[in-house]
C-alpha cells in the first residue's frame, strides 16, 4: 500500500490478488461466512448485486455497503449529481448493519459528558449531543420518506441499574443532561418498571424518550434497493484487495476488475482489513458483540417473567447486556466481550451469553434460542466517531468508529460525509468532536491485550465495585 505523501508519485500498479490482513481470525471476514441471524431469516430477498469483473471508473468510489456506505453514496448521487459506484466485499448489509441489535438510538461514543467536556469544550460536547438526537430523528424520517419498513418499536431506551449502587449513577445522569444540554428523561424506580412490562432483578432505571428499535437488515435492503433505484451502481462480491495512487486517480483492485476514482470512501467500519490504507492501519480496534434470539414467547411465557415493552434496554454494566422484544413476540438479548472470532471462539460466546441471559431472566431458562450469531463493532483511540478526510489532499474520505450504537449516527454521518465531500474546499459544518482525525493506538500490535485487559477489569467492576 501507498503512503499518502505518495500520491503525487505514478507507480507501476500491480494485478496481483493481497491477502488481507485482521486482528482477529479471518474466517470471520470471509464474505463466505453469513451471519445465521434472525434478520436474515425474516428480511424481505433482493436479487444479488453482481461483481466488479471489468474496468470502470467514476467520480466517487465508496468501500462498503453498509449504512455508511450507501447512505454518503445516496446522497452524492441524488443531492449533488456526482458518478458513485460502491465495492461491497459480501452484499449490502452482510457485515454490522445487517448483524446489530437494532438500536436506533445515541451513545455512539465511550466518552463521558464531562470527559468530552473537558476535552473538547461545552459548546463540542452540546453540538455533538445535539447530532445524537438528531440522527435518531433523520433515520425515523428517512424510512417514512422512503417508504422503507423497518419493524420501528418502541419508545425511547432505557438503562437499567443492575446493582443498588447504579442507581445513584443514574440520578446523577438525569441531572447532568438536564442541566447540560435541556435534555429531560425520567427515573424509574422498580414499581415503574414493573408497571411498564420490565420486571427482572433491576433496582430502577433511566428512560431516554430519544430511540426506537427497528429490524437492521430490512433498513440495509430497503437502503440497497432505493439505491439500485435510483442507478447507483452496487459491485457485490468485489472485496478490495490493493488501493493504489496513480496520478490524482485512486485505483481499486477487486479479484476480478478495477474501479479507477477522483476520490474514494472508505466506510468498512470494523471490517476495516489493517492493509486497506495506511490511514487505516493501527487506528482502529474491532471488538465482538453477540446475539441470541428466542422462539415467540407466549403470554402465559411473557407473563413468567413479567416483561411486555418493545422499548429497547441495557444494563448499566460497562460490558453492557442490551435487549428488546421484537414484533413477533421473540426476545433478544446481546452482549460484549471475548477477542476470539474462531468458530471455538464463537462457541463459547455463546455458551457464556446463554448463561448471562439465563442470569437475568431466570423465568426463561427453559425456552431455548432459535439463533445465535457474532458481529464487529469498532472502536478509535480516542473513543469518538470520526468524519472526514483521511489524506493530504482531501480525495480520501472515512466515516467509522461508532463505538457499538451506529444505526443512527452512521447513517445521518453518511450524508453528512456527502455534504463534507461536495463542500471540500469550504469550512467544514461538522463539530470538532467529529472531525478530529483518529490517531494510531499506542503499540497497535497489542490492541487486542489492551482489549482482554480491559475485559478483565471491567468485568470486575461490573460485578463486584
Amino acid at each position: 500500500m501507498l503512503e499518502w505523501n505518495d500520491c503525487k508519485k505514478q507507480p507501476q500498479l500491480s494485478s496481483r490478488k493481497i491477502d488481507m490482513k485482521y486482528l482477529y481470525d479471518s474466517n470471520a471476514f470471509a464474505p463466505s461466512n453469513v451471519a445465521p441471524s434472525y434478520w436474515r431469516d425474516t428480511a424481505p430477498a433482493i436479487d444479488d448485486f453482481p461483481k466488479l469483473s471489468t474496468d470502470d471508473q467514476c467520480d466517487i468510489a465508496v468501500i462498503g455497503s453498509g449504512y455508511t456506505g450507501m447512505m454518503t453514496a445516496y446522497h452524492l448521487a441524488t443531492r449533488y449529481g456526482m458518478d458513485v459506484r460502491i465495492l461491497e466485499a459480501a452484499q449490502p448489509g452482510w457485515g454490522a448493519s445487517g448483524r446489530n441489535g437494532g438500536f436506533c438510538c445515541m451513545g455512539a461514543t465511550k466518552l463521558s459528558y464531562q470527559q468530552m467536556i473537558k476535552r473538547y469544550g461545552l459548546e463540542g460536547a452540546r453540538s455533538f449531543f445535539d447530532t445524537q438526537k438528531e440522527s435518531v430523528s433523520f433515520v425515523a424520517s428517512f424510512l417514512k420518506d422512503n417508504n422503507i419498513a423497518a419493524d420501528e418499536t418502541g419508545e425511547g431506551e432505557i438503562a437499567l441499574a443492575h446493582k443498588a449502587n447504579r442507581m445513584k449513577e443514574l440520578q446523577e445522569e438525569q441531572s447532568f443532561l438536564k442541566a447540560t444540554f435541556g435534555h429531560n428523561t425520567s427515573l424509574l424506580q422498580p414499581g415503574d418498571l414493573t408497571e411498564m412490562g420490565l420486571s427482572g432483578d433491576f433496582h430502577g432505571g433511566l428512560h431516554n424518550p430519544t430511540g426506537f428499535g427497528l429490524h437492521p437488515l430490512k433498513y440495509a435492503r430497503g437502503l440497497a434497493v432505493l439505491l439500485r433505484k435510483n442507478g447507483i451502481p452496487i459491485y457485490g462480491n468485489s472485496p478490495v484487495t490493493q488501493w493504489t495512487r496513480h496520478g490524482n486517480n485512486h485505483i481499486l483492485r477487486t479479484p476480478e476488475g478495477k474501479l479507477t476514482a477522483k476520490q474514494v470512501v472508505m466506510a468498512t467500519n470494523g471490517y476495516t482489513p489493517e492493509d486497506l490504507s495506511k490511514s487505516a492501519s493501527g487506528k482502529l480496534l474491532p471488538a465482538l458483540s453477540s446475539v441470541l434470539v428466542t422462539p415467540p414467547l407466549s403470554d402465559k411465557e411473557l407473563s413468567q417473567q413479567g416483561w411486555h415493552n418493545t422499548t429497547p434496554v441495557y444494563d448499566s454494566r460497562i460490558l453492557l447486556h442490551y435487549f428488546r422484544l421484537l414484533p413477533d413476540g421473540r426476545f433478544l438479548f446481546g452482549g460484549r466481550g471475548g477477542t476470539d472470532a474462531s468458530p471455538t471462539g464463537s462457541a463459547n460466546a455463546e455458551r457464556v451469553l446463554r448463561q448471562d441471559f439465563e442470569k437475568l431472566f431466570p423465568g426463561w431458562a427453559s425456552i431455548p434460542h432459535t439463533h445465535f450469531w457474532q458481529g464487529f463493532v469498532c472502536l478509535a483511540n480516542n473513543l469518538v466517531p470520526y468524519i472526514g478526510p483521511i489524506n493530504e489532499d482531501n480525495t480520501a474520505w472515512a466515516s467509522l468508529a461508532y463505538h457499538g450504537n451506529g444505526v443512527a449516527m452512521s447513517s445521518w454521518a453518511g450524508q453528512a460525509l456527502a455534504d463534507e465531500i461536495a463542500g471540500k474546499d469550504k469550512v467544514s459544518k461538522l463539530t470538532s468532536v467529529l472531525s478530529r482525525r483518529y490517531t494510531n493506538f499506542p503499540l497497535p500490535a497489542l490492541r487486542l491485550l489492551y482489549l482482554k485487559a480491559a475485559y478483565v477489569y471491567y468485568h470486575v467492576k461490573d460485578e463486584w465495585l
